[in-house]
């Protein structure tokens, strides 16, 4: 069974990746857990100064958390009915990254499915500080949903690699799934002036050809220079439907998550972006 967490913040983004998540894992058997981290909420009150105002006030977003998560619960499950699906909600008093950390290796989850921004929706910047924190951090794959992205089944995806990055079979198979689920096809970009594959790269080419079965690969080739340029270039010419990073040191994913770099690249990415995480788990 596919064990997904998707957080919220209950804004309209929020719901929408609630809502990507129902879809685009619509064939498969799946536990969505829907989580509300409500700490920041009690600590931001700029009157509190007693320690018995402060019991008051979480007791009282502690019930206003589980109400708006029955909520959404009720709304998903009337919009997307779904027998393979099941639900659990969750209410946390503690920091979104501590809680999605501590929910991922709990119920080792296979996903987490969020939006590139969140209730704030500062259109100013790519993602959210709490979305980039958990796609840099977290030890499990993050799939982000841009602002108002409708959806459509991601049947072309965009994979770039340099061949260098080692990859994890669990990761690749949820891949793998939803690309079998689709009939997708993957755009495996080289990004490199010099052709030529080492060894290395020729075995971790195999590997991920071995590790895909059910997607139809293609190897592309960019002599590009700049990554950024390269893969926003690719996305519009091949009306790709999702882009797939993984997260490790000297990866694209470290380049892109620079800010200077989102905010060049973020001007053109408008579909879901997959990251895969090569840390420790």
């Amino acid at each position: 069974m596919r064990k997904i967490l998707v957080p919220t913040d209950f804004s309209d983004n929020a719901f929408n990746a609630l809502k990507y998540a129902c879809q685009v894992f619509k064939y498969e058997k799946c536990e969505i857990f829907i989580m509300h981290a409500y700490a920041d909420e009690v600590y931001q009150q700029d009157k509190l100064t007693k320690r018995s105002k402060l019991d008051v006030l979480k007791e009282e977003i502690s019930r206003n958390s589980e109400r708006q998560l029955k909520k959404v619960l009720e709304e998903v499950k009337h919009q997307y009915p779904n027998p393979q699906h099941n639900y659990k909600i969750v209410s946390a008093f503690g920091s979104l990254i501590d809680e999605v950390d501590d929910l991922v290796n709990a119920e080792n989850m296979d996903v987490v499915v969020m939006a590139t921004r969140g209730e704030t929706n500062d259109r100013s910047i790519t993602f959210g500080s709490n979305t980039l924190q958990v796609l840099k951090y977290i030890s499990c794959p993050v799939l982000a949903i841009p602002e108002g992205f409708e959806y459509h089944a991601p049947k072309e995806v965009l994979f770039p690699t340099n061949y260098l990055v080692p990859y994890k079979r669990r990761e690749l198979k949820l891949l793998c799934d939803m690309s079998g689920s689709f009939r997708s096809t993957i755009h495996m970009l080289y990004i490199d002036p010099i052709k030529k594959l080492s060894l290395r790269q020729e075995d971790n080419q195999q590997f991920l050809r071995d590790s895909l079965p059910k997607a139809k690969l293609l190897f592309e080739t960019s002599q590009e220079k700049d990554k950024t340029i390269a893969i926003t270039k690719y996305i519009v010419h091949k009306d790709i439907d999702m882009l797939v990073l993984v997260n490790s040191r000297h990866s694209f994913l470290e380049d892109m998550l620079s800010q200077s770099t989102i905010d060049k690249i973020g001007l053109h990415i408008k579909i879901p972006f997959l990251v895969m995480q090569n840390l420790f788990r």
